[in-house]
């Protein structure tokens, strides 16, 4: 009985280790806790300390890694109380929680939280490249008083798989920042930004206590969809399935996935070579998929691209019907690993396969990824082997090198190549900082039936100096400024110069919130490679375009975003110069209730494009509108409605029609193809109700239409006549329900 009473006299005189999340920074709770005050300028990048205090406290508890903040905001200084939907990107007073859980700056989570009890999470790779499709179950609270407000955020161990730790310690990464959102002003601990090419390494290194916790989850789903115009209703169902035993083993499941569209995706019309990149929100796909990142320079290239899977399917006829995928995510050791499979229904069901493998040093990481897809119905098969390495030498160099190749075997034959990038980063004295990029992609190289490649026969090098002006003078009405200057030149596979390009750029932050961006690139001549569709490279002139946004946050009931361009292109070169303008302003009825309207127009006086039926070249004299408008309404914490509409008027002037001869050169044909004008309309109500973390009622109607003539109609007849169109009406209802078990 002693021994007994001795240990409950021990737990009694422990200190607690839980901390109730209700945004109130309670002395008791966080004793123990790591406090720190030293927030230092990160915008602009001075790192002086912040004009206003800000102190925070980290805690690791059984339950989970806890952070809190207390923000100092006198009355002289607004606060900004707009309520925002989850993964917000407004200019709010905000606290952001960045935390790389293995501590070896390979991936990272960020969590932000506003003064409103707002949330917006995603995932850091690649240093400083942020991914917020990915949504977590994390606790977070807010209070406010005459002096601040403060902040309280609980991250469950569980949310993202972990290495082993050794003993009863964990050492992981920690970056912690305030921004005040009146004047657009971040400050730091440790003063790390993801402006800078490493961010996720420069995080603090922060011991705490080795706790791990299991998990179990399985949310099933069901779901209805009527089609208004096709008639006929739909009813379905399936489970998404978590099970994390431990820290170092996650798997993610999906049986008869539904993916119905709750959100809907901007209309894209193209009429280019190049395949439009959309970023996939879809839960399965964004759970812990920071691991399968394999990224180049080229924009948005990856060796994964999640929208392959259940995208259009082979045969033409809809979209591929997914029955089951799994991912498994994990460690041994020092490497880490992944494993992503998916399969798809019926003849034109195509399978995909992703092994990934990482392994950590002290200043750099090398990593392995193999995909292969199946496609039976264009007896096609895909393999993929690339390896990735980055290094971080020091504080000053970040060099990350990419390299793989392709193998695909369709109809019996078998073709290959090879792709390979360099990029380095070094940052000097007195805010210069200089990059060069280095990429090849051989003209056979083909990973796009699982990744995305905009364009492979690419032979790309670039420098560019950048000069940051962050101390700015107090009269300024600039709080810092940054210049780059940029050199490259770009040849395909076959040894054509695609261009040599010069740019500028400058980019401003004002001390009211405000942002600013201004480009000029001035382009060399060059063949166009693509145009033709492998029907031989287009010559075409010297050409320039240039760009000037501005972006002003929340004053009173309106905010305000405006973009304009000046191009010239096609076969005039600058002897015909177009412009594009977007003027995107928001009415604020309330702090919960908003009203959003944008109206773009450009006129493009010499619009090249390709007539597949004949191999000949139109030129265009196009103009183009769009008009966008919607409402975002906070209901309640758990209730939000969004209204999307857009519409899309395009039309198209034949001036002239070209055949493109054996050397390149446009030559004048007597064979004439149509005008041709377009309308487009996606328009979407969609009602949220959040019953429970990640389980949501969604209710949602949609509208859309494509129309396509061969004659002119003008633009302003075109957005009116867009409002008619009604290929697709549908009601869908969804249900999703998650149990932990």
């Amino acid at each position: 009985m002693r021994g007994l009473s001795g240990i409950l006299l021990s737990l009694l005189a422990m200190p607690a280790m839980a901390v109730e999340i209700d945004g109130r920074i309670d002395p008791q709770e966080w004793a123990g806790a790591r406090h720190v005050d030293d927030f230092r300028m990160t915008q602009p990048l001075t790192r002086l300390p912040g004009s206003q205090p800000t102190e925070a406290w980290i805690l690791a508890t059984p339950e989970g890694l806890a952070v809190g903040f207390r923000n100092t905001q006198p009355a002289g200084i607004p606060r900004t109380r707009q309520r925002v939907q989850r993964d917000f990107d407004e200019q709010v007073d905000r606290v952001n929680l960045n935390v790389d859980f293995d501590g070896d700056g390979r991936t990272g989570y960020s969590f932000t939280l506003s003064s409103t009890d707002g949330i917006a999470d995603a995932v850091i790779s690649n240093e400083n490249s942020f991914n917020n499709d990915w949504d977590g179950n994390w606790k977070h609270a807010v209070s406010e008083d005459a002096g601040g407000w403060s902040a309280e955020i609980l991250i469950p161990w569980y949310i993202a798989p972990m290495r082993k730790a050794q003993g009863d310690k964990r050492t992981i990464r920690i970056n912690l920042d305030r921004v005040i959102g009146s004047t657009g002003e971040r400050s730091a601990w440790p003063a790390a930004s993801f402006e800078r090419p490493r961010f996720l390494s420069d995080f603090a290194v922060v011991e705490v206590a080795q706790y791990s916790q299991s998990l179990l989850t399985v949310t099933p789903y069901v779901s209805g969809l009527y089609d208004n115009v096709h008639g006929g209703s739909d009813f379905d169902g399936g489970a998404d399935i978590f099970w994390k035993p431990n820290g170092q083993f996650q798997m993610t499941a999906t049986i008869n996935p539904d993916f119905g569209q709750v959100e809907s995706d901007d209309l894209v019309v193209n009429f280019g070579a190049t395949e439009t990149f959309i970023s996939d929100k879809r839960p399965f796909f964004t759970e812990n998929q920071g691991l399968f990142g394999y990224t180049t320079p080229s924009d948005f290239s990856q060796l994964l691209y999640t929208r392959r899977v259940g995208g259009p399917a082979d045969d033409g006829d809809g979209a591929g019907d997914i029955t089951a995928a799994v991912k498994i995510n994990g460690s041994l050791g020092q490497t880490k690993y992944g494993v992503f499979a998916a399969d798809e229904a019926g003849e034109a069901g195509r399978s995909f396969h992703a092994l990934r493998l990482v392994r950590d040093f002290d200043k750099q990481n090398l990593g392995v990824m193999l995909t292969r897809v199946e496609r039976p119905f264009l007896d096609r098969e895909a393999t993929v082997l690339g390896v990735d390495h980055n290094w971080r030498p020091n504080q000053r160099w970040n060099v990350q090198t990419r390299v793989f190749g392709s193998r695909i075997e369709e109809a019996g034959e078998t073709t290959r190549d090879l792709g390979g990038t360099l990029w380095a980063d070094y940052e000097m004295d007195h805010g210069w900082r200089q990059q060069w990029i280095a990429m090849h992609f051989g003209n056979d190289l083909q990973i796009n039936d699982a990744g995305y490649l905009s364009r492979n026969s690419t032979n790309y090098l670039h420098w560019e100096v950048r000069k940051r002006f962050a101390d700015q003078p107090q009269e300024s009405r600039y709080s810092s400024k940054e210049w780059r200057w940029r050199a490259s030149s770009n040849y395909n596979d076959h040894g054509e110069k695609l261009n040599d390009q010069f740019r500028m750029s400058r980019e401003g932050r004002l001390r009211n919130g405000s942002y600013e961006y201004a480009q000029i690139n001035v382009n060399s001549a060059g063949v166009d490679d693509l145009l033709t569709r492998g029907h031989g490279s287009v010559k075409r002139p010297g050409n320039f375009n240039a760009v000037f946004e501005y972006e002003r946050p929340r004053k009173g009931d309106w905010a305000h975003d405006v973009e304009m361009q000046l191009y010239s292109g096609g076969l005039a070169g600058n002897s015909r110069v177009g412009y594009s303008i977007q003027y995107s302003p928001t009415y604020f009825i309330s702090d919960a209730f908003s009203l959003v309207a944008s109206i773009y127009a450009d006129h493009t006086p010499d619009w090249l494009v390709w007539d597949r039926e004949r191999n000949l070249l139109g030129s265009y004299d196009a103009r183009e509108v769009q008009f966008n408008a919607g409402l975002d309404w906070t209901i309640s914490d758990k209730q939000e409605l969004r209204v999307k509409l857009q519409t899309v008027g395009l039309d198209a002037d034949l001036r002239q029609t070209y055949v493109v001869d054996s050397t390149g050169n446009s030559v004048v044909s007597p064979v004439q193809v149509d005008d041709f004008s377009v309308s487009n309309l996606g328009f979407q109500i969609r009602y949220r109700y959040e019953l429970a973390p990640l389980s949501y009622l969604y209710v949602v109607y949609g509208r859309g239409g494509y129309g396509e003539n061969i004659f002119s109609e003008g633009t302003t007849r075109l957005l009116g006549d867009s409002f008619d169109l009604r290929d697709d009406e549908q009601l869908l209802v969804k249900l999703s329900y998650r149990f932990e078990l």
